[in-house]
């Protein structure tokens, strides 16, 4: 099944392309390597789940956030690369802001990788690092950078 129907399967739809806030590329492609700008938990250009995990955010709002980033790398990587060339994920990083005491920072990543092994099978297999930091830009509670291999 390709991507595209499973992500359909899954009742879900790839975003709109976001639109870079700034003196970069979105997805930029060096030899056989594609690394994705960071995405936020933007929905057709409306931004979500902004505030601090803990606090204004639940953890449950946290996974649907990642999820959502990994949805905007999905619709980045449609649009820019092409499913097709896509030899595999190799690494994220997962972005978030949080109160002091909450540290459920593994299950809310979970909701980007487990969509990307979803979506993307044994293509979607990656290693990953998680940083909790003092602030995102626009308030956002995640953000998630990604790195491919081409074909």
């Amino acid at each position: 099944m390709n991507p595209i129907e499973k992500i359909k399967e899954l009742g879900l739809q790839l975003p709109q392309v976001s639109i870079p806030g700034g003196n970069y590329v979105s997805v930029n492609i060096r030899a056989n390597m594609a690394y994705v700008a960071i995405q936020f938990p933007i929905l057709n250009e409306e931004f979500k789940y902004q505030g601090h995990l803990g606090k204004e955010l639940s953890t449950q709002d946290g996974i649907k956030a990642m999820e959502l980033c990994a949805l905007n790398v999905l619709a980045q990587v449609e649009a820019k690369i092409g499913f097709d060339k896509i030899l595999g994920l190799n690494h994220i990083d997962a972005y978030f802001q949080a109160a002091a005491d909450w540290d459920d920072s593994p299950l809310i990543v979970n909701g980007a990788s487990d969509l990307f092994v979803n979506v993307l099978g044994e293509k979607g297999m990656h290693s990953r690092a998680i940083f909790g930091v003092d602030k995102l830009p626009r308030n956002f509670g995640v953000g998630l950078t990604t790195s491919f291999t081409l074909k």
